[in-house]
């Protein structure tokens, strides 16, 4: 994959945001994207990405499994796994300008409820059965379409009011398995080639040093800091999304 040195400085710097999104702060990943697709058009960027994830989530399960709470894991499975199905079915079917719109739109409507949750109020017993089942659905889809379901994640683990390794150790091990479940899809419709997965390889080492830097982020931040930064990279995600 031929690319100017533009190009592969903005590469570099995605690629060490997705290591430390993997071991770190999760809402950092949808930056990645938005690089990416300032290299790539949207739906090729989205195939060419996918391998780097993969790459960090392989370290960040590594690092954080011990803290994976695998109640709130088995509620999203099932239903991720059909909004994955659901994307690759739309993925086709709908444009760049439409998929980013629509997934932008997605990520400000959770953030914004999860604003009026914290600021009113309201404890996990209080979501309805439909939660789990509409965050896991519009995840999968918004991952396959997108690479950008970090935020909606970080809106459910919020919700759920998980402590800090909790919330890392849950999101790691479950991108780790999404992600990878991903590759046959992106595979069939032909988003990852031998030339992108070539970058990927040559990328590899800047997704370990970001999840080198990226545990020790995590391990200093304080707790209500943490949310925020993620609150806000999720609601800046959203708003880059639609811009």
């Amino acid at each position: 994959m031929n690319l100017d040195a533009w190009q592969w400085t903005l590469a570099i710097v995605a690629a060490a945001i997705v290591g430390v999104s993997k071991s770190g702060i999760g809402g950092l990943g949808i930056l990645s994207v938005v690089l990416f697709a300032q290299i790539l058009p949207a739906k090729q960027a989205t195939g060419a990405v996918l391998p780097l994830l993969c790459f960090g989530d392989v370290v960040g399960a590594y690092y954080y499994r011990k803290h994976a709470s695998w109640r709130h894991l088995w509620r999203l499975f099932p239903w991720t796994a059909a909004g994955v199905v659901a994307g690759w079915f739309s993925l086709g079917r709908i444009d760049d300008h439409a998929a980013r719109v629509m997934i932008g739109i997605i990520i400000l409507s959770m953030a914004a409820m999860h604003l009026i949750r914290r600021r009113f109020g309201g404890h996990e017993t209080e979501h309805g059965a439909w939660f789990a089942p509409v965050i896991g659905v519009l995840a999968g889809f918004t991952t396959l379409v997108a690479n950008a379901a970090g935020p909606l994640m970080a809106i459910y683990m919020l919700a759920m009011r998980l402590p800090k390794m909790d919330y890392v150790g849950t999101g790691a091990v479950f991108f780790l398995a999404i992600n990878f479940f991903k590759v046959p899809f992106m595979l069939q419709l032909g988003l990852i080639t031998a030339d992108s997965f070539t970058l990927n390889l040559a990328l590899a080492p800047l997704v370990v040093a970001g999840a080198w830097f990226g545990r020790r982020l995590v391990l200093a931040i304080d707790q209500r800091l943490f949310e925020n930064i993620a609150l806000g990279l999720s609601l800046f995600a959203g708003l880059r999304l639609l811009w």
